[in-house]
């Protein structure tokens, strides 16, 4: 059986760029717990739930079009294997539509056979399906308040 990475796609009436921007602004729309840069190769940042946290790497960028993130390390609450995300990807592929932008997200390495994955499906489906929708329409995402930074950047 092939095994099928976490997917979730969004329409956004707004130019491609301005998508990726608000991606990138990872506090907004995802955890007010972030900290770090999200905008270069190479960059890195954490999102922190609390006892959940999970650092990134970015690895990839074509402005406007793909952003790519490595999970470097992680503490999934919950789960047995806490660094169940540890190795992955969230693959971020942007594509001009008559509509504005389409937006794929791919957790590559979330896949059914998951431990966490139904708890993992469901947050992704509101942080990007609802959140990051929201921010792109109407200019403020539902970011998780339970830890908040004062050192996010974005740049």
């Amino acid at each position: 059986m092939k095994k099928e990475n976490y997917q979730a796609i969004i329409i956004a009436n707004k130019p491609a760029a301005a998508c990726m921007d608000a991606i990138n602004h990872v506090n907004e729309w995802w955890t007010a717990g972030f900290e770090g840069k999200t905008s270069r190769v190479n960059d890195s940042f954490k999102v922190d739930f609390g006892k959940t946290f999970v650092d990134f790497r970015v690895i990839e960028t074509h402005p406007g079009k793909k952003l790519v993130w490595l999970v470097t390390d992680c503490n999934i609450q919950g789960i047995k294997d806490k660094l169940e995300w540890k190795g992955t990807k969230v693959v971020w592929d942007l594509k001009p539509i008559k509509e504005g932008t389409e937006i794929t997200m791919t957790h590559i390495g979330l896949v059914p056979e998951a431990e966490c994955f139904d708890m993992c499906q469901t947050g992704w489906n509101f942080y990007v399906k609802t959140s990051l929708l929201k921010l792109l329409t109407e200019g403020n995402g539902l970011p998780d308040k339970r830890v908040e930074y004062s050192k996010a950047s974005i740049s």
